[in-house]
């Protein structure tokens, strides 16, 4: 397990829900199979937390920052965009901004679902290297992997293909960890899922 350090961690900002798990997922295994430590929202329950005092003291905490900004549609209930995303990648940007000391060193990986359709939305942007998914996992992963291995020194993880291979191995073992650990793989929580990813690293 990497130290959970500032020039270690990884701060992912990205929809919380069932039709984004597999993209979450790929994006959790991507990171700490690279040996960093991820950092998100999900990571912590606490009532009593204020969750933007949460989201700030993570930030701060992280030299690095995954945003994915591409759910933008309505919400089918409210028939309103969610904006949270949009919110913490700004915080992100402001703490470099005008952070001093290590917040300066902060780098992050922008994803949208399609090339360019960001500029329909969030056009203050423009001119970052923004990257589009297209809501496959393995262009998250790949992305992921060579994102943080052009920006660290110490990180050699396998090439983007090998570590997509490698994450199709994982999800074949994942099913098997779970019923014998009665969990439901539906089911996991954050720390459930990234204990696994763990424990199939250390199985290699």
């Amino acid at each position: 397990m990497p130290s959970k350090s500032y020039n270690k961690s990884v701060f992912i900002n990205c929809p919380i829900d069932r039709k984004y798990e597999p993209m979450f997922r790929s994006a959790v295994f991507a990171v700490l199979r690279c040996n960093f430590f991820v950092r998100c929202a999900q990571e912590e329950q606490d009532s009593s937390a204020i969750r933007v005092d949460k989201i700030f003291r993570m930030i701060n905490e992280c030299k690095f920052g995954i945003h994915d900004i591409s759910r933008t549609q309505p919400d089918k209930k409210t028939q309103l965009p969610r904006f949270n995303m949009p919110l913490e990648l700004g915080i992100f940007l402001g703490a470099k901004h005008f952070g001093g000391g290590d917040q300066v060193k902060k780098n992050c990986l922008i994803f949208e679902k399609r090339s360019y359709s960001y500029d329909r939305y969030i056009s203050d942007i423009k001119g970052q290297d923004i990257k589009a998914h297209q809501n496959k996992p393995q262009t998250m992963i790949i992305e992921i992997r060579d994102w943080l291995t052009a920006n660290s020194n110490k990180s050699s993880p396998p090439g983007g293909t090998a570590l997509w291979k490698e994450y199709q191995q994982f999800s074949r073992w994942l099913p098997n960890a779970c019923w014998e650990k009665k969990l439901k793989t539906a089911e996991l929580t954050y720390h459930d899922y990234a204990n696994l990813v763990y424990e199939w690293i250390e199985t290699m």
